[in-house]
């Protein structure tokens, strides 16, 4: 049996690189500043080599176009040149020569590989610390390489590259500039570039203040800078398990689940300017600044790799940004307030499953009710059941008359609105909360006396036969406000025998029968057209004497009924309410002119 080795087509990998791993050739400068930075740090893990010689990594744009970086890290002899430069994914060897990287590319060892997106060879000369010769390796992107004496006096490694034709505006000044800056500008080695220092000594959150709101005004300035617009609030973000320390913005306008991402920085190097799943989705209107040197990348390193890590971290995050919810609602209530006009989404999100957050919502949340807008601890004083309805329609149409009829009601329509009163009792034990059901309403509104109940006879029975045919029955109550002369009242009994009547007269017979089991037809549940005695319209038409006139504004009433309560219609429906609009016209102007 013979061996063979795999042969490795050095092009196709290329072409893999740029068109399936990195999203932009601009990752070369990324990963040319990486293999610096971690020869910097190799040498300095050498026990006589490393010195307290400071680590530098200079880029120098040429006049002709090339692009020089060098460093003064380790460097390589030339037989780890050969293991080094020449191979792809021999990691074990990489270790023992002090270039461990705990990410995927230094895992594979394709990060020089980045390079031939841009230019069709790398030129690299190399000095080891631990002595020999220097060694000049030149790679060609058809996957050739030669290796020859070099000329370097002190130990380190300088990598040149000359763009191929079309890749030339990647090694531009302006473009080498802007990009060493997004990348290392947070590296703890001097990065200069064109003889200008692109590095910061501190992280914005590291920088230390003698007065807290001296930090966040400037935290919020560099928020600022960054998200293009001021950011409401600032918070400390450390998950010391992953390394990970830094910052999280409140937006200072609403935003939307999955809008937007995080910045990340690797051990200090910019992974992504737009990583997703670092916070829990609920906290959607916090965008991250962080450097970690725990998470995994991908192997692109431009996104985070989903592990049990990132789990922890993305939980920890968010009892943190919860603890910081906590915190404004118990020492800044003004700060609160202002943040709850902005992003009340996301903390009722947070408090369908948060008891503290509950607590949060009931206090100081201003829900729509019937008393006007008000937090549910204010609402609920003096109560013992809260009722609610489901829809803002809904909402719309009964909430003048259930709060004279001394039923207050709350607007649940928005999101997580009816999931937090359900939940209430964890806040209130002693507290019941149920769905207003309109035909209960419409049993407390207060009826006529006895005697009144006999005159209106005669106009309740015609009421009856027009409303018949539209499936509805009449009652007579007194309610406020005075200017509602009708409401269109459909139990919760009444919906569901509808719903079940329709699917059934939609279904073929099969499924007719099937639909007819839940059909109570022991006791028939209709939708209500409550007139209110108060109103002079409906005192008027009482008095009337039956006939055409009469049946055309009771239609009248049944369909303004409907369009206000923001009822759907029926054909039905609309028939009868395009019947008495005619016929009413036809009444106020007849055919002969005056």
């Amino acid at each position: 049996m013979r061996e063979h080795r795999f042969q490795v087509d050095l092009r196709g990998v290329v072409d893999l690189l740029s068109h399936h791993l990195y999203a932009s050739p601009r990752v070369y400068v990324r990963e040319l500043l990486q293999n610096a930075t971690d020869a910097i740090t190799a040498r300095g893990g050498l026990d006589e080599q490393g010195g307290d010689e400071p680590g530098r990594v200079v880029i120098e744009p040429l006049p002709d176009g090339a692009l020089r970086v060098s460093d003064n890290g380790i460097g390589l002899t030339e037989e780890e040149v050969h293991t080094f430069l020449a191979s792809v994914g021999r990691t074990s060897k990489r270790d023992e020569l002090g270039f461990a990287r705990q990410d995927f590319l230094g895992q594979f060892g394709i990060g020089l590989l980045s390079c031939f997106m841009v230019a069709d060879a790398i030129e690299v000369v190399t000095r080891s610390a631990k002595g020999g010769e220097p060694v000049r390796w030149t790679g060609y992107s058809d996957g050739r390489y030669t290796v020859a004496a070099g000329e370097r006096d002190e130990p380190g490694t300088t990598v040149t590259l000359r763009p191929r034709v079309g890749a030339e505006h990647w090694l531009t000044p302006a473009t080498v500039r802007q990009l060493a800056s997004a990348y290392a500008h947070l590296l703890g080695v001097d990065v200069t570039v064109s003889g200008e220092r692109i590095t910061e000594p501190e992280a914005p959150w590291e920088v230390k203040y003698d007065d807290p709101e001296v930090r966040r005004a400037a935290l919020l300035d560099y928020g600022a800078t960054l998200l293009g617009s001021r950011p409401m609030e600032v918070i400390d973000l450390d998950v010391p398990e992953a390394g990970l320390r830094g910052v999280g913005f409140v937006l200072a306008s609403p935003a939307a689940v999955g809008q937007g991402g995080h910045r990340v920085y690797l051990k200090r190097m910019l992974l992504s300017e737009d990583a997703s799943k670092l916070m829990p989705e609920w906290a959607f209107f916090v965008r991250c600044v962080v450097d970690t040197s725990q998470l995994r990348p991908t192997a692109s390193r431009e996104a985070l790799y989903e592990d049990d890590l990132l789990s922890s971290v993305r939980e920890s995050l968010g009892e943190q940004v919860r603890t910081w919810l906590l915190d404004l609602s118990a020492n800044h209530p003004e700060r609160l307030a202002a943040f709850l006009r902005v992003h009340h989404l996301g903390v009722k999100a947070l408090a369908v499953r948060d008891d503290e957050m509950l607590r949060l919502v009931d206090a100081w949340l201003p829900f729509e009710t019937s008393r006007g807008s008000m937090p549910l601890r204010v609402f609920r004083r003096g109560l013992t059941m809260i009722r609610y309805v489901e829809t803002v329609d809904e909402f719309r149409a009964l909430a003048a008359i259930a709060s004279a009829a001394g039923t207050p009601v709350v607007n649940a329509g928005y999101a997580y609105d009816t999931e937090i009163l359900e939940r209430l009792s964890r806040v209130d034990p002693d507290l019941r909360v149920r769905r207003l059901d309109p035909g209960e309403l419409a049993a407390r509104l207060e009826p006529l006396p006895a005697e009144q109940e006999v005159t209106v006879a005669p106009f309740l029975e015609t009421a009856r036969s027009v409303l018949r045919e539209v499936d509805c029955v009449p009652l007579i109550r007194q309610f406020d406000p005075v200017t509602m002369p009708a409401l269109y009242v459909i139990s919760q009994r009444a919906r569901t025998q509808d719903a079940v009547r329709r699917g059934r007269d939609a279904s073929d017979e099969l499924w007719a029968d099937v639909l007819s089991a839940f059909d109570d037809v022991t006791v028939e549940h209709r939708p209500e057209l409550v007139l209110n005695w108060r109103h002079p319209l409906i005192r008027k038409l009482a008095s009337y004497p039956p006939g055409p006139a009469l049946r055309h504004a009771i239609e009248a009433l049944y369909g303004q009924a409907l369009l206000a309560g923001h009822h759907p219609l029926r054909a039905v429906d609309s028939a009868a309410l395009n019947r008495s609009f005619l016929a009413l016209l036809d009444r106020a102007f007849p055919s002969e002119a005056p």
